[in-house]
């Protein structure tokens, strides 16, 4: 996954039904003395709104929570998307606009409190670690560079087969992927983890050797490929958001009939466009261990 010089200004068409990171604040300097709890947080997906319902299928969404001795406070840190996940995942095609529009950036969240209930009901809040002062003060300046180069979600993790080991062709970037590089940060600056299992949510699609097909300007500028421009942009239309249940309908089967029955997808990744030939069985969600790290200090 491609790193930043900086982060852009997000275009005023991208438009978050929920207000990102609302509640949002600096992320305090600690006293280096200070003993600092460290908290895994995981719970459905849109629990706010469906509660335990996409926990069924194990589609999760990750945090990682601190609690201050010195002063008894709680924090919370996570990352998502700035526009929900359907911008990230697929684009919008605008009238008038022959390449497709992207709202699918992402960011950490940083704010006072963890809401215990959220976390605790149908999902996870456990003490995996404990921190100085002085460690966490680093991890908040990891975490700026971090999110100032990292900048753009991308759901799918894709791969060669079901099979371990398997090629990755390429790798998610994600909210559970930011707690995994906050985690081994904290390992490398010694921090050590109690041996607890921790598990993860992957949605992968399968698929043979990736074809590289170009970037925004090759394809769809004045001197691209105007056959390619309008199989992406055909690909995407079925994906956009539906109004009627019919319309749902017909256009998920339009979805079954690429993806599945003609083997086709359209991936967007580092600001390039690729055609993967897909493979059985397509699509997977997992709920995998990733176990807590071991870091370059404690090894």
């Amino acid at each position: 996954h491609r790193r930043f010089d900086y982060r852009p200004k997000p275009d005023p068409y991208c438009q978050a039904r929920y207000t990102f990171c609302p509640t949002g604040s600096a992320i305090p300097v600690m006293k280096d003395k200070d003993v600092i709890e460290v908290y895994r947080l995981q719970a459905p997906v849109w629990e706010f709104k469906y509660g335990d319902l996409l926990g069924h299928f194990k589609i999760m969404h990750d945090a990682v929570g601190f609690k201050s001795s010195l002063t008894g406070k709680n924090y919370t840190m996570e990352w998502y998307e700035l526009f929900q996940l359907g911008n990230c995942t697929f684009p919008h095609l605008r009238p008038g606009m022959d390449a497709p529009f992207w709202c699918n950036q992402g960011a950490a969240c940083f704010y006072e409190g963890i809401d215990d209930a959220h976390w605790k009901e149908n999902g996870t809040l456990v003490l995996v670690t404990t921190i100085s002062g002085s460690m966490f003060n680093e991890m908040a300046k990891w975490v700026k560079y971090d999110n100032e180069t990292g900048i753009y979600y991308e759901t799918w993790t894709v791969q060669a087969s079901p099979d371990k080991p398997s090629v990755v062709w390429f790798d998610s970037y994600e909210c559970s992927k930011f707690i995994l590089r906050t985690y081994q940060k904290l390992a490398d600056l010694g921090a050590v983890f109690k041996k607890i299992q921790t598990n993860y949510t992957s949605i992968i699609l399968f698929s043979g050797e990736p074809v590289y097909l170009g970037n925004e300007t090759s394809i769809f500028g004045p001197l691209g490929n105007k056959t390619l421009a309008a199989a992406i942009r055909d690909f995407y239309y079925p994906f956009k958001p539906h109004r009627t249940v019919r319309e749902f309908f017909v256009d998920l089967l339009k979805i079954i009939d690429r993806v599945i029955v003609n083997r086709q997808f359209y991936l967007f990744y580092n600001l390039e466009y690729w055609f993967l030939p897909m493979k059985f069985p397509y699509l997977k969600i997992i709920y995998e261990e990733v176990p807590l790290p071991v870091g370059s200090k404690t090894s």
